[in-house]
C-alpha cells in the first residue's frame, strides 16, 4: 500500500512539470509570445497553490478517498483539454485545472501518515514523500522524450489516460477514512479554512521554513522554466531528446534527500539548511561566472542543474522533518500551508523567468535567480542558534 501510495503521488505531481521542457513548442503551437510563455508554468502552480488552500482542508473535513479519485478524475478532463487545445487562452485555463486537481498528491501524504503505525509513521511518510520528489524530477525528461518522439500533445493524453487508471485503482484499494476530530466534533470547511489563518500566526516554524523553500522553489522554477529556452537556442541547439536527457541529469539531485535526512535526525538542521541556500546560489553563480566552449558551458549547466535539485531536495526534507514533528491533529494542515507557500514562490520564479528570458537574455534570468536564495540567507541570518534537541 505504501509503494502504490508513492507512485500515485510520483505520477500525480509530475503533471505539474510536464509542460516545462515543453515551453517552446506549445508556445508556437497556441500563440504565445515568448514573454507570455512563463504562464504556462505559472498557472498550474497556482492552480496548485489554491488547491493546497481550498481543497486539501477538505482531507479533515470528508472521506480521503472519495477526494482523491474526485480530484483525479478532473484531473484527467483538464489533461484532455490541454492535449487538444487550439487557442493559448484554452490551453492556460487547462493548466491551471491541472494544477487544481494534482493536489490529490497531498491529501494522500497525511493519508499515509494516518494509515501508518506511530512507530513507523516516519518512514512511511519519507517513502510517499520520495516517490513525489521522483514524480518532480523525472517529469520533464519523460516529457521531452515523448514530445520528441510523438509531439507535445502527446504527453497530455497519456497522462489523462494514466489518471484516470490511477483513479480507479486508488478506488479500488484505498480504504474508507472519514476524519473524526478529537472529542467527536465536526469542523465546518468555513473553520477549517480559518484554521489555516491560525495556524500560521501562531507556528514559527512553519513561517520560517515555508519562507526557506519559497525562496528555493523560486529559483528551482525559474531555472526549470527557462534552461530549456536556453537550451533550444542556436547557443547549445539542443534537440527535445537532448534537453530530456539534460533534465534526467537533474535527477541524481535527489541523493541529498536522504544525506539531509540524515543530518535533519542528527540534529543538523540548521547546517544543512546553510548549505542548501549556499549551494542553490553558487549553482546560479557558476554560468555566470565561468565561461568556455560549447562542451564546458553544457557540462557546467549540468552541474548546476543537479546542485540546485539536490539543494532543493534537502530544504524540503529538512523542513518537512521539522513539521511532522509537530502536533498530528494538525500535519495535514501544515501541510497544505507548507506546501502552498513554496509553489508560490515556485509560480513566481517561473513568470519572472520567462519574463527575464525575453527581454534580458540568459544571463539576466541567472543574476534574477540569485536573489531567490540571497533571500533566503538573508531570512536564516535571524535565524537564532537552537539548543541541540530542538530542531527548526
Amino acid at each position: 500500500m505504501v509503494w502504490l501510495m508513492a507512485t500515485a503521488t510520483g505520477l500525480i505531481v509530475a503533471n505539474l512539470y510536464y509542460a516545462q521542457p515543453l515551453v517552446g513548442p506549445i508556445s508556437r503551437a497556441t500563440g504565445l509570445d515568448a514573454g507570455a510563455a512563463g504562464l504556462i508554468v505559472t498557472l498550474t502552480q497556482l492552480g496548485y497553490c489554491l488547491g493546497m488552500i481550498f481543497i486539501v482542508p477538505l482531507g479533515d473535513l470528508v472521506e480521503n478517498r472519495k477526494l482523491i479519485v474526485t480530484a483525479l478524475a478532473g484531473t484527467a478532463c483538464a489533461l484532455g483539454v490541454a492535449a487538444f487545445s487550439t487557442s493559448a487562452a484554452l490551453f492556460l485555463a487547462a493548466m491551471f485545472g491541472i494544477g487544481l486537481g494534482s493536489v490529490a498528491a497531498q491529501v494522500i501524504v497525511p493519508f499515509a501518515s494516518h494509515l501508518a503505525r506511530p512507530e513507523t509513521r516516519g518512514q512511511t511518510v519519507g517513502t510517499v514523500v520520495s516517490g513525489l520528489m521522483l514524480g518532480i524530477m523525472l517529469a520533464r525528461p519523460v516529457a521531452g522524450l515523448v514530445t520528441d518522439a510523438l509531439g507535445w500533445h502527446a504527453i497530455f493524453v497519456l497522462s489523462a489516460l494514466v489518471m484516470a487508471g490511477l483513479a480507479l485503482v486508488l478506488k479500488q484499494r484505498l480504504p474508507l477514512r472519514d476524519p473524526v476530530q478529537p472529542g467527536g466534533q465536526q469542523h465546518t470547511y468555513p473553520a477549517l479554512l480559518a484554521s489555516l489563518w491560525t495556524l500560521l500566526k501562531t507556528t514559527p516554524i512553519l513561517r520560517r521554513r515555508s519562507a526557506y523553500q519559497f525562496c528555493m522553489f523560486g529559483a528551482f522554477s525559474l531555472f526549470w522554466t527557462t534552461v530549456p529556452l536556453i537550451l533550444a537556442s542556436p547557443v547549445f541547439g539542443l534537440s527535445q531528446t537532448g534537453i530530456a536527457i539534460f533534465a534526467l541529469v537533474g535527477v541524481a539531485g535527489a541523493l541529498a534527500s536522504p544525506i539531509a535526512g540524515r543530518r535533519a535526525d542528527q540534529g543538523k538542521s540548521r547546517s544543512t539548511t546553510a548549505i542548501a541556500l549556499v549551494a542553490a546560489a553558487l549553482s546560479l553563480v557558476a554560468p555566470l561566472a565561468f565561461h568556455g566552449g560549447r562542451t564546458f558551458e553544457l557540462g557546467l549547466l549540468a552541474a548546476a542543474a543537479i546542485v540546485l535539485d539536490g539543494a532543493v531536495s534537502a530544504s524540503l526534507v529538512t523542513g518537512q522533518r521539522a513539521l511532522y514533528a509537530l502536533s498530528a491533529d494538525v500535519r495535514s494542515r501544515l501541510n497544505g500551508l507548507y506546501m502552498a507557500i513554496f509553489f508560490m514562490g515556485g509560480a513566481l520564479g517561473s513568470s519572472v523567468g520567462g519574463w527575464m528570458y525575453a527581454h534580458h537574455g540568459w544571463q539576466g534570468v541567472l543574476m534574477t535567480g540569485l536573489l531567490f536564495p540571497a533571500a533566503g540567507m538573508m531570512v536564516f541570518a535571524t535565524e537564532q542558534r537552537q539548543p541541540r534537541a530542538v530542531t527548526p
